[in-house]
């Protein structure tokens, strides 16, 4: 009898095992988007953040050289 339920033990085991290498994939996945979201907004942000600075920095200069001439 014991090895009757230890062999069951083993497909049970082997079934867990499969699940767990499943998750294990999705988990990863899961990751590997995140990481891509993360560095597309990573790159969103310094655009903006270039932008404004152009703008902020073009703006005054343009206003100055049209009020002077």
């Amino acid at each position: 009898m014991a090895k009757k339920s230890g062999n069951k033990q083993q497909k049970l085991t082997a079934q867990q095992k499969s699940d767990r290498i499943k998750a294990t994939k999705e988990r990863e996945a899961r990751a590997q988007a995140q990481r891509e979201r993360s560095a597309k907004m990573k790159k969103i942000f310094t655009v903006v953040v270039c932008v404004i600075l152009v703008l902020a920095l073009g703006i005054p200069t343009i206003a100055l050289s049209v009020l002077t001439a």
